[in-house]
Formats: structure tokens, sequence, C-alpha cells
């Protein structure tokens, strides 16, 4: 963590490929101004993913993602793979969103570090 004017600290900047305490450190600050977006199916979201995460599959993510958010929003971006979520990060990339960073590891490194997560849970009627 930097220190802002050398007394209180400033968490780290956004990266091309964030660690899950990168992103963790932002969230434990306090910064508002960033989405994680989950781009898994709906099933996988919905059995466990980061907190405060949104769901907006891989699918259907580029026909939303300019009607949702500014281009220069930092915007982190997870999947089962990190080559998945390099994949989309790359594709925002191409359509002028500035601020993309993958999350490595996803949400199973998210779970090893301890760090909480949601579930979906559906209730039949």
């Amino acid at each position: 963590m930097k220190r802002f004017f050398g007394l209180l600290p400033k968490p780290s900047p956004l990266r091309p490929e964030s660690r899950v305490y990168d992103l963790k450190e932002r969230l434990d600050w306090g910064e508002p101004a960033l989405t994680i977006i989950d781009v898994r199916d709906r099933t996988d979201f919905n059995e466990s993913h980061i907190t405060g995460a949104i769901s907006m599959p891989a699918d259907s993510l580029l026909a939303t993602a300019a009607s949702c958010f500014e281009v220069t929003r930092d915007l982190y971006i997870y999947s089962n793979t990190d080559d998945e979520a390099a994949a989309v990060a790359e594709q925002l990339r191409e359509v002028g969103f500035s601020k993309v960073a993958i999350v490595r590891g996803g949400v199973a490194a998210w779970k090893a570090a301890g760090f909480p997560i949601e579930m979906v849970t559906v209730e039949v009627a």
C-alpha cells in the first residue's frame, strides 16, 4: 500500500493482471470507483462468487458493457480460467475501456485467500 502525502495509506493502482490481494486491498480501502465482473455462466455464479461481483456472462458482456459502465471505470474481470478472463478483458479494451484488469485465479484464488464469497440460493415453490 502506498502512502498518500506520506501519511495515509493508499491502495495500489489497477494493474492489467491483479492478484486477489490487490482487489481486496482496494475494497478494504473503500474504493467505490470499481466494478467486479464475473463472466462465468449464471450457474457457476450462483454456486459462489466474489462478494460484490456482478454476473455478466462473457457472451453478453460486450453488448451490455457500453450501456452499463463508463469507459474509464475500473473493471475487474474473472472467469473459470485466467485465459478466459484475459480474452474478455482484451475485448473490452478493444472497444474502448481503458481500465480493465483480470483477477488472477478468480473465485478459487479468492476462496483460497479466505476472502468472503456469496452464493445465490433459489427456492423452489
